[in-house]
């Protein structure tokens, strides 16, 4: 697989990784093991090497370091690792997700850095994964250029409650049929726009639009 090679992977177990690769809609169209296991495996090997690096590296309390780790492995987080690994590139899809654009929802895209992380610590071992961790993704959490907090909704809510402002969350469109609908949301505070957000789920759309909001520096007082 040209994904080992780029990645200096020497195996010779390429299947694991296949199977780390694998959507549930491609494993159902084709009668193979989907990516679930690994997703599952990997995400205890992450969260492990995620504490044992705050636990070296930061010298604050537990409730400091376990929100830390909550950003380092949040959706949010895994997606970007995926997509700076290009992981979703040889991302396998039934061909309905597929036409759909699985290859960049976020949900999968996240799912599959776990299970690749999975299927390199059966393959390779602890040592192995925890090396390679700190060779892709700990340079990416100290470069501090990446937004890993994952819940605009409530620091939107906090900053609006600070002002006694009213916060509204609105559809204003729901495209697609009924299995992969598109909503879009718009933020009103006091009954202004302040952002938009567009994603598969209501939740995720209401994140990103608080997300745009928050760009916006909403806190300030409209002049």
């Amino acid at each position: 697989m040209e994904l080992l090679k780029v990645l200096g992977i020497d195996t010779q177990k390429e299947e694991l990784y296949m199977t780390a690769l694998t959507h549930t809609s491609y494993a159902n169209e084709h009668n193979v093991i989907s990516y679930e296991r690994l997703e599952y495996l990997g995400d205890a090997v992450l969260e492990l090497i995620i504490s044992e690096y705050l636990y070296k590296t930061c010298s604050k309390g537990e409730g400091v370091m376990t929100k830390l780790r909550s950003q380092y492995v949040c959706e949010n987080a895994l997606y970007e690792y995926s997509l700076r690994l290009k992981l979703n590139d040889f991302l396998l899809l039934g061909h309905g997700e597929a036409e759909h654009g699985g290859k960049f929802r976020k949900t999968i895209v996240a799912d599959i850095f776990e299970s690749f992380i999975g299927a390199m610590y059966l393959d390779k071992g602890f040592s192995y994964v925890k090396k390679f961790i700190f060779r892709h993704i700990i340079p990416i959490i100290e470069s501090g250029l990446v937004d890993f907090f994952d819940d605009y909704k409530s620091m939107l809510q906090e900053q609006v409650q600070t002002d006694k402002r009213s916060l509204q969350y609105i559809i204003v469109s729901e495209e697609g049929p009924a299995h992969n609908k598109v909503f879009t949301i718009e933020v009103r505070i006091d009954g202004i726009i302040y952002g938009r957000g567009t994603a598969h789920s209501k939740k995720e759309a209401e994140q990103e639009a608080a997300r745009d909001a928050l760009r916006k520096s909403v806190t300030k007082e409209q002049s």
